[in-house]
């Protein structure tokens, strides 16, 4: 169920075939012994206890080319990692897990934040830098992939079609990220991307004018899948966002550091179901409330690194182009919805349009009013120069945890 158009500024890599998951390894294993290859998987200790972990750790168990399995765990005290331990042991690759919690990497968060480089949110972009520290403390591996731990749907092609283009001999990527359609219960998922990002690109564009870096986002058939692969050499100096942003904000690194050819996408599952988040109509400090404003906020400071000046005049016009966009896309998948015996609401499709519609217009006013808030987390490269010895310090402390 593919097409093989590549009408992007950006590679596509199509399952044109469905070719075996066995096939993709098997070249993934002989390539293997001169590019290894690592995973990151950040997860709360809650998700031990959900029914997508343990498959995937079963599915994982099989991918024989993984030299290596990084877990970042969040939210776990001391008899909960113990716990995470017993329950990660299946894996038969070398695998380790950061305690987040723990004594140990809480000292050196603490060292790290005596030089205010610390991350000063809590969650998944923290988690991510740290695994991504000590995947470049460890040397292990010449590439790494991530995905969340709350697929539903998971096997273990994806991360064999996540790390093949980024290890091809002869392939020139030095990024891949994962794309698929969202559908859960018979509805469409994915409402941040469809309801949010496509429309709100194609607003920006009516509003200031066509941009390289609002046709490379608009490239993405999935913008805000949380499955990406790279190689070592990118890690070092990559900086992400803390919030909610960190899917934009990976991207834009890509778009500043890389040329286009170097850059690909990559279909990975017909269909793809994990944790849904409340939308949080009212309370913007969480759910796809705030995943809509931080979003936005991360597009709008990035066009502004760019050279383009934003006005409060300027946020309006973008803010009745999005929801004029954005209605006119609701009548697109519903119609989908329907040729595919899916369903569509649009009623909770337009309060979420409107919401966004206002997470738009904030964010617009939290760019104005806080000029040079911070969201992305300093490079591991600026953290090892004010820091010489981090790596050696991160990595002893992992090891002994994992004891």
């Amino acid at each position: 169920m593919t097409d093989f158009f590549q009408n992007g500024v950006i590679a596509t890599l199509h399952n044109l075939t469905d070719r075996s998951t066995e096939s993709l390894e098997k070249e993934l294993l002989e390539w293997s012994a001169k590019r290894p290859m690592s995973l990151i998987l950040p997860c709360l200790y809650s998700e031990l206890q959900g029914a997508a972990l343990e498959n995937i750790i079963e599915q994982l168990s099989k991918a024989s080319y993984i030299t290596e399995i990084i877990i970042g765990l969040d939210a776990a005290n001391k008899e909960e990692f113990e716990h995470a331990q017993e329950f990660f042991s299946k894996l038969p690759q070398h695998h380790v897990i950061l305690w987040n919690d723990g004594t140990r990497l809480k000292k050196i968060d603490q060292d790290i934040n005596e030089h205010s480089l610390a991350p000063d949110q809590l969650g998944k972009g923290r988690n991510v830098w740290y695994c991504l520290g000590y995947f470049l403390a460890s040397g292990k591996s010449k590439a790494v992939a991530l995905h969340d731990c709350d697929v539903l749907t998971y096997d273990r092609s994806i991360p064999a079609k996540l790390l093949y283009p980024v290890i091809h001999p002869t392939f020139d990527y030095v990024f891949c990220k994962g794309y698929y359609y969202r559908a859960h219960d018979g509805h469409f998922s994915g409402r941040v991307s469809r309801l949010l990002v496509l429309p709100l690109l194609t607003a920006i564009k009516q509003s200031l004018g066509s941009h390289d870096y609002l046709d490379f986002l608009g490239s993405f058939r999935y913008v805000l899948a949380g499955e990406f692969s790279m190689r070592a050499d990118v890690v070092n100096s990559l900086r992400i966002p803390s919030d909610w942003g960190l899917e934009i904000g990976i991207l834009s690194e890509m778009h500043r550091r890389y040329s286009n050819q170097h850059i690909c996408q990559v279909d990975i599952a017909d269909c793809y179901d994990h944790k849904h988040q409340i939308l949080s109509e009212n309370d913007q400090s969480g759910g796809l409330s705030k995943m809509s404003v931080d979003i936005s906020k991360i597009i709008f400071r990035k066009l502004a690194t760019q050279g383009i000046t934003l006005s409060q005049e300027q946020f309006r016009t973008i803010k009745a182009a999005y929801y004029r966009r954005a209605l006119d896309l609701i009548d697109n998948y519903s119609n989908d919805a329907a040729m595919n015996e899916l369903h569509v609401d649009r009623h909770k499709e337009e309060s979420t349009v409107e919401l966004f519609a206002q997470n738009i217009m904030d964010a617009g006013d939290m760019y104005f009013t806080n000029p040079m808030e911070t969201p992305f987390m300093p490079t591991w490269s600026r953290v090892v120069s004010a820091i010489p010895d981090i790596f050696s310090n991160l990595y002893k402390a992992v090891a002994e945890d994992n004891k």
